[in-house]
């Protein structure tokens, strides 16, 4: 049998469309295989919402959500009755431990206010000494060390503590104490200088300070001081302590001639004086050193051992 060109034809334009019917049915079942799908987890979790939102058939009858949220009455005793409390009371604020002692209006002077007032944070200081150059560094004040030690306790001398407060007493205004103990290393950095070599500082022997509202009048403070002698019973007819004489010998550091007792010695240091890293203010300021200890009846003098091994450090 013969095949014509047009047989040809057709038979390639039928498998043309056989391949594109194919191909049709294929995507049409490949996409409703897809939608199927689709509808069959939409379903599920429409299933899933409904029945979840059910009550739970196995909670007990007895403890129902209604039963639950139904109140119930609350009975008085027989002897019970209201009352009105009584209004609030205002109630003073707490005084701290180291602020119940007063000297006057004002918390007295103790000797934690003659901690060493050094600063670890402060930099580096390049100091002249014995004809070397140094840097030396601060002190981190209490947390370093304490104040200087005798029989096992921290110690200062009570005059100076006694005449602070007496000052307070005396003027109602606060001491401000610039500088009481140094330790050696923060004594060195504060003020290197040759005359402040055997300070009292770093025995608890001397206390720098000015008086809050008094900062221009430290003459005034000298007469306070003078009085305290005066006003104290202990001293009573003891001219050795009663009377002060002034320091002529002219080896000070101040212009003006200091003041001194058997017990004390006392400067005032002006405006442009005794300037150092605790004392950065502008006011003048009293310094005063205690030379004489009348517990004991021994001279109070300075010493490398003392000031270096005289307190324990943390």
């Amino acid at each position: 049998m013969m095949i014509s060109g047009i047989d040809i034809l057709n038979i390639v334009e039928s498998e043309k469309f056989i391949k594109a019917t194919t191909s049709v049915t294929y995507n049409s079942e490949k996409k409703s295989s897809s939608s199927s799908r689709i509808g069959y987890f939409l379903a599920l979790l429409l299933f899933t919402l409904l029945t979840s939102c059910g009550e739970d058939p196995s909670f007990p009858k007895q403890f129902s959500q209604q039963q639950i949220s139904k109140g119930e009455y609350i009975y008085r005793r027989q002897d019970e009755y209201l009352f009105r409390p009584p209004p609030p009371t205002p109630q003073p604020l707490p005084i701290y431990e180291w602020k119940k002692e007063l000297s006057g209006k004002i918390p007295a002077v103790t000797k934690h206010h003659f901690r060493c007032h050094g600063k670890g944070n402060n930099p580096f200081k390049q100091i002249e000494q014995n004809g070397e150059t140094r840097y030396v560094s601060d002190c981190n004040g209490p947390s370093d060390h304490s104040l200087p030690i005798k029989d096992g306790q921290e110690f200062v001398y009570p005059i100076l503590i006694d005449l602070l407060n007496y000052i307070q007493l005396k003027t109602e205004n606060k001491v401000i104490i610039t500088s009481g103990h140094r330790c050696p290393d923060h004594h060195i950095y504060v003020d290197n200088s040759p005359a402040q070599s055997y300070s009292k500082h770093m025995i608890g022997a001397e206390v720098d300070f000015y008086v809050q509202g008094l900062e221009d009048k430290p003459e005034y403070i000298i007469d306070l001081i003078q009085k305290y002698y005066l006003d104290t019973l202990v001293y009573n007819g003891q001219k050795d302590y009663q009377q002060f004489l002034r320091w002529e010998k002219g080896n000070s550091d101040v212009i003006t001639s200091p003041w001194y007792n058997k017990e004390i010695y006392v400067k005032i240091y002006r405006k442009n004086e005794g300037r150092n890293l605790d004392n950065l203010h502008t006011h003048p300021y009293v310094s005063i050193q205690v030379r004489y200890n009348k517990d004991n009846g021994e001279k109070v003098t300075y010493s490398w051992d003392k000031a270096f091994r005289g307190f324990y450090r943390h």
